[in-house]
């Protein structure tokens, strides 16, 4: 894996978080069909991997607010987990108007990273089992490669068994 700038028009708000915190990416475009409705599960086929090392951004509304998980494509959010992994008792699935309007990215390329205003954020402890994972750059059809550490520390997340797998 090397550090990698955006390059031919790849920037996103995400890739420049990594970039200005120095930390070491790889960029994986591929072709997005503009049909498709399970977006990770495309990802992973595309890009040739197993649906455990490709996670999936999902934003819920808590009793707090809304909050981001970041779950393996191969599994679920639980969201009684995930809204005690906030200290909360609640949660459910954000309406995806709300999701675009408070993060700035499209339903299927929303990005832990970059987001116009930062939410809590919980990433399934699984992540933590792999050198590298792969999420959503910020659009359909680009996902960063990284080390499940520079996805925790910059979007200061905590990890939780939250995904039902």
């Amino acid at each position: 894996m090397s550090k990698t700038k955006s390059k031919g028009g790849q920037s996103t708000p995400a890739t420049v978080a990594l970039t200005q915190a120095k930390a070491e990416f790889t960029l994986h475009p591929y072709d997005h069909d503009p049909n498709a409705q399970a977006y990770g599960e495309e990802a992973a086929d595309a890009l040739g991997l197993p649906y455990e090392r490709i996670f999936k951004t999902l934003v819920a509304e808590t009793e707090a607010g809304l909050a981001v998980a970041v779950v393996p494509v191969a599994g679920k959010l639980d969201l009684k987990a995930f809204a005690v992994a906030l200290k909360g008792k609640r949660a459910a699935m954000a309406d995806a108007a709300k999701v675009e309007r408070v993060t700035g990215y499209v339903v299927g390329g929303i990005s832990p990273l970059g987001q116009r205003k930062r939410l809590p954020t919980v990433v399934d402890e699984s992540a933590l089992g792999f050198e590298t994972i792969y999420f959503s750059a910020g659009r359909r059809g680009l996902q960063i490669e990284t080390a499940p550490g520079n996805l925790v520390r910059l979007a200061q997340a905590v990890t939780a068994p939250i995904a039902k797998l």
